[in-house]
Order: C-alpha cells, then structure tokens, then sequence
C-alpha cells in the first residue's frame, strides 16, 4: 500500500498536542489528532489503523480532509442542519396563546388532548399532534422567563395529563 506523505505545518502539530493531550473532546476529534499526527511522523498506515482499530478509509478521510480544508474539517465534524421544524415561531405563538386563552366550559384548566383538539381547529395547524403540543410548550417554558407568559404548573396533584398553565397577562395600554 503506497502511503501518501503528509507534513503539518508546526503550528498544526501544536494544536494536535493539545488537542490530545488537554480537554475533554470527542473520540472522534482525538483519533484524526492521532491520525494526523502518526501520518506526519512517517508511521504506515496498517499500523495506525491496527493500534487505532480504525477503517482504511477513516484515516483516508482524515487525510483527504487535512490536505482539502486544513485542520478545522479534519478534526472536526462538519455541523449538520438536521431536519427543518414544521411549526415555524408564528404556529408555536399560536398554540401559546390558545394555552393561555380560558379553557372550555365544563373545564378548569386545558388539557394536552384538549389543546390539541382545539389548536387543530386553526388554519395550519390541522396536522398538530398532543406530542407536538407538549414539546412546543415545554420549549416555550423553558424559554421564558418565572412568570412570563406561560409555564408549568408543580402542583403534584394535577396529573401527567394535564398542563395547568398560569398565564400573566401584562397591559401594554395606558390607562384612559
């Protein structure tokens, strides 16, 4: 197997010392470190993935990626988008301010299956499940701050079920 030769630059070899040797970091990161390290000190590849009990073509790839792009995307992972949210800002504000609004007759407080039934009623939002509308207000909850708009209740007594929402409302209009 013909090995190409790999050289870092002296201040690539002292960010992979560091990196080696300091700090808490993925395996990942420290295993291209040592890659890229064993690579410049000449060591075969059979050897590095043997003692690193690596693929030929993860050591491939962290060459591959030092001679393209430099230390940065050899080390590091590259971040992913993930998948895109189906309720933008303006539908999570929506279910928020149905949360908020008073709860059905009959009802003290709204329940998850409630809110989900009701939400469902607005334009847009037809394919809302109670699972969204949980994580959607736990999200709000937890961005908000004590005693905004919406948070959770720790009253023990209200089941799983349930989500007793305090909702203080704060006049922005001046007294007439």
């Amino acid at each position: 197997m013909r090995q190409t030769e790999l050289r870092l630059s002296v201040e690539d070899r002292q960010l992979i010392e560091e990196l080696r040797s300091k700090g808490l970091h993925y395996s990942r990161e420290v295993n291209r470190a040592h890659v890229l390290s064993c690579l410049d000190r000449g060591v075969p590849e059979a050897q590095i993935m043997a003692v690193l009990g690596m693929g030929r073509t993860a050591l491939w790839r962290a060459r591959a990626a030092y001679l393209q792009g430099g230390l940065e995307l050899a080390l590091f992972d590259v971040a992913r988008p993930g998948r895109p949210s189906r309720y933008d800002t303006d539908a999570q504000a929506r279910v928020a301010a149905l949360a908020c609004s008073s709860p059905p007759e009959g009802q003290q407080r709204w329940t998850l299956v409630g809110l989900e039934r009701a939400a469902r009623q607005e334009p847009g939002l037809n394919t809302l499940g109670r699972e969204t509308v949980r994580r959607i207000l736990k999200k709000l909850s937890k961005t908000l701050a004590q005693g905004d708009v919406v948070r959770r209740s720790a009253d023990p007594g209200v089941p799983s079920t349930h989500v007793q929402l305090v909702c203080a409302v704060r006049s922005t209009a001046s007294p007439s």
